[in-house]
């Protein structure tokens, strides 16, 4: 028992790390592993008549009825990862940025091509399905980023697009996050703010309080998490049904959402003085850019190679 729920707690650590990163779905991780199904299920008895056993039965009945031991444990490696990948995310960030964002263009490619081959012919539903998916791209693309940091509302619902990655294989939760303009801010800076926090807690060190910034960066993970829970509690019904009943609309949609959105991922860009951002061809006489271009390659082989574990099981 305690080697199965260790198995448990790391797939539950695998999900939660690459859901951090754009363009793998911790859904995908989960199908990988053999616990998708499990997964959805438990999620989706989170229901009114689950919350009803709660109050008529106590506790215990609730937490057997919605599987509350595979549950507590997957998330408990999912929620530890977030801590660590964190971490080792805002390191390579700021010193090695344009290969870091190299890597997640290529996870993209990548996701694009394995959610493409999962349509089995072109239709005139799925052409409209990409065409849709396409627009909505590139609008995103080339907009300015939302002001989150203005926007309570914004954070809130970004928590429960984030989670959809967690229950929607080849759905990247925090690809979206990346296109809306926030996912430093959500993913990397509020979590090391909490793990920061809590190292000052324990060290009985309340000094934080008087940090504005460290309590605002609270603030946005507190809506974040909110937002997560709501959406992983109501987002799991209406995901499956889609996919169940809509299967080729829904997968046309993400193939063509991805497919418009990679003009505003692409690593090679630049910012000046008044934060517009332009996009340049690579000096391909420079080692940078054939690093870059090696973790583009990367980033899609790894992806597929994922992609095609998970159908050979």
């Amino acid at each position: 028992m305690l080697k199965n729920n260790l198995f448990l707690f790391l797939k539950g650590l695998a999900m939660g790390a690459v859901n951090k990163i754009p363009g793998v779905s911790g859904g995908t991780v989960a199908f990988v592993t053999g616990i998708y199904e499990d997964l959805l299920n438990s999620i989706k008895m989170i229901n009114l008549k689950s919350l009803k056993l709660l109050f008529t039965h106590g506790f215990k009945a609730f937490y057997k009825e919605i599987n509350g031991k595979f549950l507590t444990t997957v998330f408990a490696g999912v929620i530890t990862s977030f801590f660590s990948v964190s971490l080792v995310l805002d390191r390579l960030i700021q010193n090695y940025e344009i290969y870091v964002f190299g890597l997640f263009f290529g996870m993209i490619v990548g996701s694009f091509y394995v959610i493409y081959y999962q349509l089995e012919r072109i239709t005139l539903k799925s052409f409209v399905g990409i065409s849709i998916g396409i627009t909505i791209g590139l609008i995103i693309s080339f907009a300015d980023n939302f002001e989150v940091a203005d926007s309570n509302l914004i954070i809130f619902f970004s928590g429960m697009i984030a989670i959809s990655g967690m229950i929607l294989p080849g759905l990247s939760g925090s690809y979206l996050l990346l296109l809306m303009g926030n996912y430093t801010l959500i993913m990397v800076d509020s979590v090391n703010a909490l793990y920061f926090t809590l190292i000052e807690l324990f060290s009985f060190d309340s000094s934080f309080i008087y940090d504005t910034e460290r309590l605002y960066l609270l603030k946005v993970l507190i809506l974040f998490t909110i937002g997560s829970v709501s959406g992983l509690i109501f987002l799991s019904n209406i995901l499956s049904s889609l996919l169940k009943n809509f299967k080729t609309i829904t997968i046309s949609i993400i193939v063509g959402f991805i497919g418009g959105s990679l003009f505003g991922l692409w690593p090679w860009k630049k910012e000046n003085t008044y934060g517009e951002v332009s996009l340049f061809l690579p000096d391909f006489s420079s080692t940078e850019t054939w690093i870059t271009v090696f973790y583009i390659f990367i980033g899609i082989l790894a992806v597929v190679l994922l992609e095609r574990f998970a159908n050979k099981h």
